[in-house]
C-alpha cells in the first residue's frame, strides 16, 4: 500500500473531542509521567530513551521532545493500522514508558526510540548498557537530528558505542521501507513550531537542511542496530496530528507510514 491517499483514509482526523489522539503536552520533563514498565501480556510496548541532555540543540527539548503524545498517538494508531495488540497501562492508557540505558528494564524493550540525539554525552556506563541491549537483539530508533553540527556530535557518541562500525546511508530501495507501507521518499517532517513560523516551510535551518536522510548501523547479519532519522522530525507527525488538521495532512501519513514500517521490521528481523 502506497503512502497517501491510502493511508489518510485508513486514518481518522482527529477532532477536539478525540478520546484517542493526544494534543501535544511537550514541555521540558524532568521525569517521565509514569516509572517502571506497564504489566507484560506479550503485547507491544513502546520504550522512549531517557538521558540527561548536556547541550542545548534548537527546537530541541532533549529526551522529552515530542513527549508524551507522539509515544501514544504512535501506539493508538500501531493497533489501528496493524493486527498488533499494545500493552495498556493499569488505567487503559497505551503501555508506553521511558528507561534509562542503565536501568535492566531496557531490556524488556524490544523498541527504544529517541529524540534530539544532538543533545546528549552518554555515561560510559550507558554506553555499556546501550551496546549489551542492541548486541542482545534490541534495537534504538535516533529521531529529530538537524543540521551538520548536530550530526557530527551524535556520530562522534555512535563511534563510541560502536567503533568498528560505520554509519550507512538506508535508502527508500532497502525492503524497509516497504514493510507495509511503500514509502517511496523519506518524508521531511518539520518541528511544528517552525513550520508555523516559517508559513510551512518544511526544513528546519534553510538549506543545509533540506534534504532529510535515513541512515543506520547494521550488524554482521546486516540487521539494523541503530537507526538515525536526519534533517526530519517523524515525531512530530505523530505528536501534531491532533493540534491542526493541515499539519495532519501534510505530514502524519507519511510518518506514521515510515514509523510502522520501522516497527514492522525492527520486531520481525
Amino acid at each position: 500500500m502506497v503512502v497517501g491517499s491510502v493511508l489518510v483514509a485508513s486514518l481518522t482526523v482527529p477532532t477536539a473531542t478525540s478520546a484517542q489522539i493526544w494534543r501535544s503536552q511537550e514541555g521540558r520533563y524532568r521525569t517521565p509521567m509514569r516509572t517502571g514498565l506497564p504489566k507484560y501480556t506479550s503485547s507491544f510496548m513502546f520504550c522512549r530513551l531517557w538521558y540527561d541532555a548536556t547541550r542545548s540543540m534548537r527546537s530541541g527539548l532533549g529526551w522529552s521532545t515530542d513527549y508524551p503524545a507522539a509515544d501514544i498517538n504512535f501506539m493508538t494508531r500501531v493497533e489501528e493500522l496493524t493486527p498488533t495488540h499494545i500493552e495498556r497501562w493499569d488505567n487503559g492508557d497505551p503501555g508506553i514508558a521511558a528507561v534509562r540505558a542503565t536501568d535492566p528494564d531496557i531490556f524488556k524493550c524490544p523498541f527504544l526510540f529517541m529524540t534530539d540525539p544532538g543533545s546528549v554525552t552518554f555515561t560510559e556506563a550507558e554506553i555499556e548498557g546501550l551496546r549489551l541491549y542492541l548486541l542482545k537483539g534490541g534495537f534504538l530508533w535516533a529521531d529529530d537530528l538537524w543540521g551538520n553540527e548536530a550530526w557530527r556530535y551524535f556520530e562522534d557518541e555512535m563511534s563510541r558505542l560502536f567503533p568498528d562500525r560505520a554509519i550507512e546511508e538506508l535508502t527508500p530501495e532497502h525492503r524497509l521501507f516497504s514493510a507495509l507501507y511503500a514509502v517511496e521518499e523519506v518524508p521531511q517532517i518539520p518541528s511544528y513550531q517552525s513550520w508555523r513560523r516559517s508559513g510551512g516551510a518544511t526544513s528546519e535551518f534553510g538549506a543545509e537542511t533540506a534534504v532529510p536522510h535515513m541512515r543506520a548501523i547494521f550488524d554482521d547479519e546486516r540487521r539494523p542496530l541503530v537507526i538515525v532519522s536526519f534533517n526530519t522530525d517523524i515525531a512530530d507527525g505523530w505528536e501534531r496530528e491532533g493540534d491542526v488538521p493541515h499539519f495532519f495532512y501534510n505530514f502524519s501519513p507519511a510518518a506514521y507510514g515510515l514509523g510502522i514500517n520501522i516497527l514492522i521490521w525492527a520486531m520481525t528481523h
